[in-house]
C-alpha cells in the first residue's frame, strides 16, 4: 500500500514546475456528471483523478487547487474580444471597449450553478413532519442556456413530491430549480436532475416534475417558430407506477 504522504511527494515530483501562479492556465478542469449525481464532480487533468481522490485538492495551502470561477475572468474577457473581432467588429470602440469583461462576468452569472451543491442550498431546511399528502409547487421561473448554441431557453417548473415523514422547505425546491438551471444544460436533463435532487433531498415516495420551456434556438435562428414550447417530465416512484397519482399532480399542475 503507497501512503498518503508518498502519494503526495509523488504527485509533487510529477507537476513540479507546473503548479499554478495566480493564473488559471496551469490547470484545466472539466465537469463531468450525469442525471444520477446531484452535482457535476471535477475532475484534474494533471492527476487524471477526481479532485475528491487526490490528496492535493485535500490541501487548500498548496496552490494546486481548483481556481475561483472570477479567476477566469480574463481569459474569458479575451476569448469575447477575439470573438468581436472575428465578426469584424472593433474591440476598441466606444460602445465595446468594456463588452468582453461583461459578457464575461454575465456568463459566469449564467452558469452560477457549477459552484452550488445541494447540499449547500438544503443548509438543513429538511425537517421531520407527519404528512404523507402531496406536496407541489408550480410555475418556479426557470433560465438556463442551451450547450448547443448558447442561447437561452426559459419558461416554468412545476415540482410534487409524496413525502415520508420529511418535509422541505418550500423555497428550497425554487434554488434546486436555480442550481441545475444555472448551467449548460438541455431541458430533458435538466427536468430528471431536478428529479434526482429533490428525492436525494427527502427520500420520498415519489417524485415528478414538469418542466416547460421557450428555447430561443428555436425562436431567433433555425426554424424561428415563435410560439413553439417544449414541456419535458419526469416522474419517478409513485408518480410513474400509481396512474391516479400521477393524474392528480398534473391536474394541480394545469389548474389555473
Amino acid at each position: 500500500m503507497i501512503s498518503d504522504q508518498q502519494q503526495l511527494m509523488s504527485h509533487s515530483s510529477a507537476t513540479n514546475g507546473s503548479r499554478l501562479s495566480s493564473k488559471t492556465s496551469g490547470l484545466h478542469l472539466s465537469f463531468v456528471g450525469n442525471a444520477n449525481e446531484s452535482v457535476g464532480s471535477a475532475f484534474c487533468k494533471q492527476c487524471q483523478i477526481g479532485h475528491e481522490n487526490c490528496t492535493f485538492h485535500h490541501d487548500l495551502e498548496l496552490d494546486h487547487k481548483p481556481p475561483t470561477r472570477e479567476a477566469l475572468l480574463p481569459d474569458m474577457a479575451r476569448s469575447y474580444r477575439l470573438l468581436l473581432g472575428g465578426l469584424g467588429e472593433n474591440p476598441d470602440r466606444q460602445g465595446l471597449i468594456k463588452t468582453p469583461e461583461r459578457a464575461a462576468k454575465a456568463m459566469l452569472f449564467f452558469t452560477k450553478g457549477y459552484d452550488q451543491s445541494l447540499e449547500d442550498v438544503l443548509n438543513g431546511a429538511v425537517f421531520d413532519e407527519d404528512h404523507d399528502e402531496m406536496v407541489v409547487v408550480k410555475d418556479i421561473e426557470m433560465f438556463s442556456m442551451c450547450e448547443h448554441h448558447l442561447v437561452p431557453f426559459y419558461g416554468k417548473v412545476s415540482i410534487g413530491y409524496l413525502p415520508c415523514n420529511k418535509i422541505l422547505g418550500l423555497s428550497k425546491l425554487a434554488r434546486i430549480v436555480e442550481i441545475f438551471s444555472r448551467r449548460l444544460q438541455v431541458q430533458e436533463r435538466l427536468t430528471k436532475q431536478i428529479a434526482v435532487a429533490v428525492t436525494q433531498a427527502v427520500q420520498p415516495a415519489g417524485v415528478a416534475v414538469v418542466v416547460e420551456g421557450v428555447h430561443m434556438c428555436m425562436v431567433m435562428r433555425g426554424v424561428q417558430k415563435i410560439n413553439s414550447k417544449t414541456v419535458t417530465s419526469t416522474m419517478l416512484g409513485v408518480f410513474r407506477d400509481d396512474p391516479k397519482t400521477r393524474e392528480e399532480f398534473l391536474n394541480l399542475v394545469n389548474s389555473k
